[in-house]
């Protein structure tokens, strides 16, 4: 039989196969066959075969080197065309990072361009405005009017436009010196204002002629209508004013804006437009001034309101005194500069008053939207999350924090209240509140404007002053849950707590000490909890669980212990342990698991040393470190217990 390879094609059977061989073998088969079983012949034909089947073999394995040679060759140069496409791409991204930032930077260049070239033009722009009004009236004051914008009826929209701006100025005049041209002017005024109603009403006979006559009037009314609403208010109540004045706006404009569905001519809109702008431009000129003086004594007023309500002076920071200079070393270090300031608990934050500066600073942002030039907007928007700033950040939040900082006690101080971590989640909370004016309220006006960068450059250098006084108060708090920790210890553990007179008498399953110290931490593990959020509880506990594990560490070390003491300080060890999951922490957790290891060397037998101290959690450590607690045994010489070490 032929030996190829399609023979062990699957399915393969080899008690089959060795049948077949031997059936088609002469004197193969069986001993009643027609030709008699000869085994030699048989045997012969098993040998040849199976050197051909090694033939055969070796032939697949060539041919099979031979194609793994060929795939390794293939993978290698498919692995360097990655390479090469991964280098072209990155080439690639790198240029287009380029191109990017040098798109970025022309936009940012065009943006500036155009600012300058804006404030170059208005003030221009402005003056030829001026002069030109001048000239005007200097026709009314000679009584002889000779420009041909007053004498040609096709010129009536111009005229009507330099007389509004005229008869507004006239208004602010002293009337002895200036009755007879403020008389004129004001007839003028009139006569304009009848010869536009007509030509209007003759001009739309076939439209809605009762409701544009009526909506026109009504316009040409807000001269004197505005200028009554709002001088009333304007010196008396600002915030009333600024309240009148948006009111005021926000109606003509959209009173405009009716009147743009009538066919009122192809220039409607700048008709009307300059319409608006002649009755508020004086108004909006002083918009901003006004509010920001307005914003800058109500937030005053809402900080001082709420101090006298807490019967709180507030103290000058940073005024370069002695005692402020104590305070900051304190806040700095450790080092006992006379007692805390006690707040009674008090964080000195004030929801409410957060809710009422938020309030009147969203009022303030949609003032601005609405009132400001559209090339004053950002910057005018930017001047308004200043005052929050300092108002909210600095005079509220930063102001809680220097006298948090101040009331945080010296970490040798006993049974010290803790009240910073409550002012930490209110401040948290408050700061929330202010990121999301920023992005809902604040963004929207300057996110097209160079100002962006600057208001994003405030905010971080903001977030980045608070972080460091959170960090410092915290550290200092952590130090004196520490040094509460210690005071306990200090007092509660005793001597003869790991070397008891009776060592058969032991009844206790861990000592007042670990039971006490214990309850301290879960409560301030609980108040941590309940005052961060994130990523920040997990960051605040692990400090504090290593400054835990350090201090019960250097704590167990300071005696010796007997054998049932040895037992006991390991059952502590355990409490400890137990206390530490509530952290929730696996480094924590992992540094007590060594701990409660360490402590085992305590107990075990002196044979036993060697294997204990090979064992997985010990085998990493220092040998100075497992000799140190060794040596704490109390049979440590008379067992010669240190040649384990040697």
């Amino acid at each position: 039989m032929a030996t190829t390879a399609h023979l062990f094609e699957e399915p393969f059977d080899a008690d089959e196969y060795i049948e077949r061989l031997a059936w088609r073998t002469p004197g193969g088969g069986s001993k009643g066959g027609a030709e008699a079983f000869d085994p030699k012949r048989l045997l012969e034909e098993f040998q040849n075969h199976i050197e051909e089947l090694k033939q055969l073999d070796e032939k697949i394995q060539r041919k099979v080197e031979k194609l793994e040679h060929q795939c390794h060759r293939e993978a290698k140069e498919f692995a360097h065309k990655v390479q090469d496409l991964q280098r072209s791409n990155q080439v690639a991204f790198q240029h287009f990072q380029e191109l990017d930032e040098h798109i970025s930077y022309v936009a940012t260049k065009v943006c500036h361009l155009g600012d300058q070239l804006e404030g170059v033009n208005t003030p221009r722009q402005r003056a030829v405005e001026a002069q030109r009004l001048m000239t005007y009236f200097n026709e009314f004051l000679d009584g002889d009017l000779r420009s041909d914008v007053f004498n040609n009826p096709e010129k009536i929209k111009e005229a009507a436009d330099i007389i509004q701006k005229l008869h507004l100025i006239a208004q602010e005049l002293p009337f002895d010196r200036f009755a007879d041209v403020k008389a004129k002017i004001a007839s003028k005024y009139h006569d304009l204002e009848r010869q536009l109603i007509q030509e209007f009403t003759a001009a739309q006979r076939r439209g809605e002629i009762g409701r544009i006559s009526t909506e026109i009037k009504s316009l040409m009314c807000y001269s004197a209508h505005v200028k009554e609403k709002l001088d009333e208010t304007r010196h008396s109540d600002v915030e009333q004013y600024l309240k009148n004045l948006y009111d005021l706006y926000t109606r003509t404009t959209g009173l405009a804006t009716k009147l743009t569905e009538f066919n009122l001519g192809s220039d409607k809109h700048t008709f009307l437009s300059k319409l608006i702008k002649s009755i508020f431009s004086s108004y909006l000129e002083s918009y901003i001034d006004m509010e920001r003086e307005y914003l800058r004594t109500r937030g005053a007023m809402i900080l001082q309101r709420y101090y006298d309500s807490k019967n709180h002076q507030k103290r000058p920071v940073g005024a370069g005194s002695i005692q402020d200079l104590k305070e900051r070393i304190r806040q700095r270090t450790n080092l006992p500069l006379g007692p805390s300031i006690d707040t009674h608990g008090e964080t000195f934050l004030s929801p409410e008053l957060v809710v009422n500066l938020l309030q009147e600073t969203r009022h303030a942002f949609e003032r601005c939207h609405r009132l400001s030039d559209p090339s004053d907007l950002p910057k005018n928007a930017f001047s308004i999350f200043l005052l929050l700033v300092d108002h909210l950040c600095v005079e509220h939040i930063d102001y809680a924090l220097e006298i948090g900082l101040s009331a945080i006690p010296s970490p040798d101080a006993k049974n010290a209240n803790l009240y910073f971590l409550d002012v930490v989640q209110q401040a948290n909370s408050i700061f929330h509140l202010f990121d999301k004016q920023f992005n809902d309220q604040l963004m929207p006006l300057i996110s097209s404007s160079p100002k962006l960068a600057e208001c994003l450059h405030k905010k971080k250098e903001v977030i980045e002053q608070m972080e460091v006084k959170l960090d410092t108060g915290i550290d200092r708090t952590l130090n004196c849950m520490v040094g509460q920790m210690k005071h306990i210890l200090a007092t509660e553990q005793k001597k003869t707590d790991f070397r008891p007179e009776d060592e058969n008498n032991v009844m206790i399953q861990y000592t007042t000490a670990c039971s006490k110290v214990c309850a301290y931490v879960s409560r301030q593990v609980e108040h941590v909890r309940k005052s961060m959020d994130g990523k920040n509880v997990d960051t605040v506990l692990t400090e504090l669980g290593i400054r835990f594990h350090r201090l019960i560490h250097e704590h167990l070390q300071q005696y010796s212990y007997s054998s049932m003491g040895g037992m006991l300080a390991i059952c502590d060890v355990a409490e400890y342990r137990r206390c530490a999951k509530d952290f929730r922490v696996p480094l924590v957790l992992q540094l007590f698991d060594t701990l409660h290891a360490l402590c085992n060397l305590l107990v075990v037998a002196p044979d036993n040393l060697k294997q204990v101290c090979s064992g997985e959690q010990l085998t990493n450590l220092d040998r100075n470190l497992l000799h140190a607690f060794v040596q704490l045994r109390v049979d440590y010489r008379s067992a010669r217990l240190g040649r384990h070490f040697s």
